[in-house]
């Protein structure tokens, strides 16, 4: 709590720390410099080391059970610096294949001489990943764990920067590196060895060479003129993270990856050749110690692309006048799905091909973590406005998950069941090795679809409408009509399959109100509970072939009559029951040895079933109908109260949206019934 006694001043002060700077402002001897690499080699890492290590920094959550978490999940995707904004869902399987890729790298398996290449639709979070990757570096040079150094030269009165923050160990003489390696991995617990590689850039070189003439060859009063001071990481002032995005042809120049000339300083030095008289100033100079991103990489001219592979592949650069200059940084780009198959085809680009390794990062796949991206923008808005109805967002992602499915193989399979199994949830005859064996062959998956931009804009515009409440029809019917006049829609054979699976994720919603309304008028969850444990009950004694110990201690027969009045609400036939009882007592024999506990909400038919049992229980209490009468009697209207309160309470309406539904189900209910009659008559 804010204490009203201190002054704004005196809040500032007591959030900033002069310790702390300090620390983050050191600077010492290069013989200091050695004394604190001794106590901590991790500063002595590469770039592709401390990138592995900076992610590793902010944990993981291992694999879990289930429908979700199959693969690792590494927090940082988690988006710790904005509070989750930028945040990363449904994406475990490519990320974990990514974190391995810069692995490999830091181990010097291969992958630190290749360009990380992130490869999806538009809008599938590749630009997202690649900045929580600078964002975390920037964080991480922060820390002590990140800390990174680079040095100045003090030379006649003139402080000289290393232009490209080069670690001070390159300073020293190769022929002591290797002396120097085994005594820091000697002191290092890692899975990675560290290695002092490259040469100092031209500058480096330069006072080097002049003053081990002026001293004679003496090392060590060299050393004397090096000043070693806290690197840290930034985009914004250009420090040891880049960003290229490529421009049009006739703008496009070399010089804005490996730097240029300064024309007023060759004036003063006398030579286009004096390394003095350059600013290495390119994007590979700016990166170095960090990470480079190339932006549609693919859009870069064939010229640039050389520079690219010198830098990946042999960790230099060829800045103009200049012999080859060491980098040390990981190169990170990424491009859409049209840019990648010009590539495929061009044979001018094979090169290019065998430097990259390639990362998918198709669309998120999963409803709930496609929900979790729409909660994230619309479920954060703060005062007064419109607010969304409950399903708004879940439909919407449904939707969209559906439009990048491709239609299932197996003959009984529908593409909604097929996003229900995606979705973590259990559905007769699939086992959870069947569904990932489907992911697995599915390969193009994810690679198609509506992007997660287009349902955001289109439930921006319901926002907007004016409507106090916006319901999940509303949401429907705007993806639809948006789909006339959407750029990336130009085929009206996929046009159509969007609008029909608009339709299915409208049917699918109905029958989830339906649902909620079923429960509301049968009873509270406290019901359905005590259905389901006597529904079990009577099941484990019939497998088993024992009796029912009721209340008091009585003993009777599974009640036959029950258990079949539940089970032909899922269509159960007769000659199945047994087949269903016996599944059903073995899936909860599994879980108790898992050590999980059996939950009915969990399994969507049985859950259904006991719904809709206590539904026909009680449904004569309160004629739906009446719920779209104009004249509605004190006693009904006391009913319809309840079932209200309880949508309200249960499921998360508001007075208005939860009116709404009622009068959706009614009509619902007063449809079906007309068709019932209709085919009772014919």
């Amino acid at each position: 709590m804010t204490d009203p006694q201190r002054s704004l001043l005196e809040v500032l002060d007591a959030a900033t720390s002069a310790e702390h700077y300090r620390e983050l402002a050191w600077e010492g001897s290069f013989d200091e410099y050695l004394g604190l690499v001794e106590s901590d080699p991790r500063i002595a890492r590469n770039a592709w080391q401390r990138l592995i290590d900076m992610i590793e920094s902010h944990g993981r959550e291992l694999p879990g059970r289930g429908g979700a978490g199959e693969f690792i999940r590494w927090k940082l995707f988690d988006d710790p610096f904005t509070e989750g904004r930028d945040a990363v869902y449904g994406l475990d399987e490519p990320l974990a294949a990514l974190v391995s890729t810069i692995r490999a790298g830091a181990c010097g398996y291969g992958p630190e001489r290749r360009v990380v290449l992130l490869h999806g639709p538009v809008g599938s979070a590749k630009s997202t990943i690649a900045r929580l990757l600078k964002r975390g570096l920037e964080a991480y040079s922060r820390t002590a764990d990140g800390a990174l150094y680079t040095f100045t030269w003090h030379v006649d009165d003139e402080v000289i920067p290393s232009p490209t923050n080069q670690d001070p160990l390159l300073l020293v003489p190769s022929e002591a590196r290797r002396a120097l390696e085994k005594r820091l991995n000697a002191n290092l617990r890692s899975e990675y060895r560290l290695r002092i590689e490259g040469e100092l850039d031209p500058v480096g070189r330069y006072y080097q060479s002049l003053l081990m003439n002026r001293y004679d060859g003496e090392w060590r009063k060299v050393l004397q003129h090096v000043r070693v001071r806290r690197l840290l990481l930034s985009e914004a002032d250009r420090i040891g993270i880049g960003t290229f995005q490529p421009k049009d042809e006739k703008n496009q120049d070399s010089t804005e990856l490996t730097g240029d000339l300064n024309y007023r300083r060759i004036a003063e030095f006398g030579s286009d050749s004096d390394p003095r008289a350059f600013n290495f100033d390119g994007e590979f100079n700016v990166a170095n110690r960090g990470m480079l991103e190339f932006v549609e990489v693919l859009k870069l001219d064939v010229a640039f692309l050389y520079d690219l592979l010198g830098a990946t592949q042999e960790h230099s650069i060829k800045p103009r006048k200049f012999a080859q200059t060491s980098i040390d940084e990981v190169i990170l780009g990424h491009t859409n799905e049209p840019e990648y198959k010009k590539l495929q085809s061009n044979d001018l680009m094979e090169a290019f091909r065998d430097r990259t390794i390639k990362i998918d990062i198709p669309y998120n796949l999963r409803v709930q973590d496609e929900q979790r991206i729409y909660e994230r923008q619309f479920s954060r808005r703060e005062g007064p406005g419109p607010r969304l109805a409950p399903h708004a967002l879940e439909v919407a992602s449904l939707w969209a998950v559906l439009t990048r499915l491709q239609d299932p193989t197996h003959p009984n399979l529908s593409v909604l069941q097929k996003a229900k199994l995606y979705d973590g949830r259990e559905l007769s005859g699939f086992t959870r090795e069947q569904v990932r064996e489907m992911r697995e062959t599915a390969e193009r998956e994810g690679m198609e679809g509506i992007s997660p931009r287009y349902v955001q804009d289109r439930i921006a515009t319901c926002l907007v409408s004016g409507a106090p409440t916006v319901s999940a029809m509303q949401v429907l019917d705007a993806l639809e009509h948006g789909l006339r006049h959407h750029s990336l829609v130009s085929n009206e054979e996929t046009r159509k399959r969007y609008v029909q699976l608009v339709a299915t994720a409208r049917e699918e919603y109905e029958d989830v109100i339906q649902r909620e309304v079923q429960v509301a008028i049968a009873a509270d969850r406290e019901a359905i509970d005590r259905l389901c444990s006597k529904y079990i009950d009577n099941v484990k004694a019939y497998v088993t072939r024992e009796k029912v110990i009721e209340d008091g201690g009585r003993e009777s027969d599974p009640d036959e009559r029950l258990m079949r009045s539940i089970e032909e609400k899922i269509d159960i036939p007769q000659s199945r029951k047994d087949d269903f009882r016996h599944e059903l007592m073995n899936y909860i024999a599994a879980m108790h040895l898992e050590g999980r506990r059996f939950d009915y909400r969990q399994n969507e038919r049985l859950s259904r079933a006991l719904e809709l049992k206590l539904f026909d229980d009680r449904r004569d209490s309160i004629q739906l109908t009446s719920l779209v009468s104009t004249i509605v009697d004190p006693d009904t209207q006391e009913k319809i109260g309840v079932i209200r309160d309880r949508l309200m309470r249960e499921y998360g309406y508001d007075e208005l949206s939860a009116d709404e539904v009622l009068q959706q189900v009614a009509g619902i209910f007063a449809r079906n019934k007309d068709e019932e009659e209709g085919e009772e008559a014919t």
